[in-house]
């Protein structure tokens, strides 16, 4: 369709003049609204009693979701960067609204199937397209800066739950007379549900439209005013040749840092799966009850929050100063003391515990944000949206494995509600392990061989 044709590469390229600082909020428009998939837990309880099912069949839903993030990423890559950042978050737009809509359906009419399918495959698609499509965009205008352009949007992921959490109670409120949304257990009904559904899913659609037609592309031989990419040479590990995504695939520097992208993020989720319980019952006293009050850990949950979006953007504009490896280092290395402590002194002070973890959630939040720059470093702007698609499979495989290490470990300990700091202890020591495996293959990552070079720059223009 001719109306269509706008979204199309050569449609966005930008004109002289343009400012690349419009295009963060571009990107933070679309990242703010799946920011939304770390706030499902506000109607899990709700959707738990309309169903009359259980905990874990509803938290299906989300799990798919992430699941298919890491899939459609690394399936859809090529296709993102082939098609330009304009049309790729459009597709992203619908399949993000869409899901939400097929989700209401299934609310009303009380077929769990259908959030699956919804929320679920069709929502987690626009999730994995979304999550990838300003990407290399991004890099590409701040060839100076590439760690900071990338913390500022992938920070909105991060924080996107900040936004949808009150809003969803807000919204669920005013559905449903009878629930408070100042009460955590407080439930509300099918009807409500369906509301909240289907006004996130107009919502999500109209605001990722900002983005959607505020984005472009640099013209080519664009470099920014006073940067000189002679300047680029002369830093460790940092390539100014291009490879494709299919041989990115074959490198062991891609395989080294899907590992350490697996291990920063199964550590990190397995703080924040467990985040509001972890806090109660490391403070639970013989009676059985925690000196930390429902409400308190809630605060705490929303303080993890903040420090995971932080991280996203402190850590990586750090990167852009220290290198991309060191950083990571940092993120491996002192986590590894961080689990350590808190497995050992972590119980003997509230202060103390929500440091470490809040150190924890950092790292995990700016791993997230540090990451595309990392895989420009080693493989150029070619094809590194194509290629960050594929490396988060290490995301769908952590988002697995994170959780099955605490809760295995935390069910042969005993029941929720009756733990306490030493039955964490098993769990937290193999996140010790896990993220010295990471160090490792950190250690390892060296420069790319020639040999996986795209062979001259005709090559690639002509690809696009």
């Amino acid at each position: 369709m001719a109306v269509l044709s706008i979204l199309d590469r050569e449609h966005t390229i930008a004109p002289p003049g343009y400012s690349r600082w419009l295009i963060p909020p571009a990107a933070l428009a679309v990242h703010l609204c799946i920011g939304q998939a770390y706030a499902t837990s506000v109607y899990k309880t709700s959707m738990v009693k309309h169903f009359d099912s259980s905990q874990t069949a509803v938290g299906v839903v989300f799990s798919i979701a992430i699941v298919m993030l890491g899939l459609s990423a690394a399936v859809g890559g090529t296709w993102v960067e082939r098609n330009g950042p304009r049309k790729a978050m459009f597709v992203a737009a619908c399949f993000w609204a869409t899901g939400f809509l097929v989700g209401a359906l299934g609310i009303g009419t009380g077929q769990l199937w259908l959030v699956y399918l919804g929320y679920g495959v069709i929502g987690g698609i626009g999730l994995g397209i979304g999550y990838i499509s300003p990407v290399s965009t991004l890099i590409k205008w701040f060839p100076d800066r590439p760690g900071l352009a990338t913390g500022l949007a992938i920070m909105g992921f991060g924080g996107g739950a900040l936004v949808a959490s009150p809003l969803s109670r807000q919204l669920l409120g005013a559905y449903d007379s009878n629930y408070d949304p100042n009460v955590s257990t407080s439930v509300a009904g099918g009807s409500a549900l369906v509301g909240l559904f289907v006004t996130l899913g107009i919502g999500y659609f109209i605001i990722m439209m900002f983005g959607v037609f505020n984005i472009r592309v640099p013209a080519e031989g664009w470099t920014p005013d006073g940067f000189d990419p002679k300047t680029v040479q002369q830093k460790a590990l940092v390539t100014t040749a291009n490879v494709s995504a299919a041989n990115a695939i074959k490198t062991p520097q891609f395989w080294f840092l899907w590992v350490v992208l697996f291990c920063n993020v199964t550590a990190g989720i397995g703080i924040l799966e467990q985040a509001s319980p972890m806090i109660q019952d490391f403070f639970r006293g013989d009676g059985g009850k925690s000196s930390v009050a429902v409400a308190a850990a809630a605060g705490f949950v929303g303080l993890l929050s903040i420090f995971n979006m932080a991280g996203r953007f402190g850590w990586s504009t750090t990167s852009d100063v220290i290198g991309r490896k060191p950083i990571y280092a940092m993120y491996l290395g002192v986590g590894i003391i961080a689990y350590a402590l808190l497995a050992t002194v972590g119980h003997t002070s509230t202060v103390v515990f929500v440091l470490l973890a809040a150190i924890i959630i950092s790292f995990y939040g700016g791993g997230f944000a540090t990451v595309p720059a990392y895989l420009r470093d080693l493989f150029g702007t070619y094809q590194v949206g194509a290629i960050h698609g594929r490396l988060l499979t290490a995301w769908s495989a952590a988002g697995i494995a994170g959780p099955l290490i605490i809760n295995g470990f935390l069910d042969h300990e005993g029941k929720p509600g009756t733990l306490t700091a030493s039955a964490y202890r098993p769990a937290l020591f193999t996140m010790v392990g896990v993220l010295a495996v990471g160090f490792i293959a950190n250690l390892l990552i060296r420069s790319v061989s020639e040999r996986f070079h795209e062979q001259s720059e005709s090559t690639v223009e002509a690809s696009r």
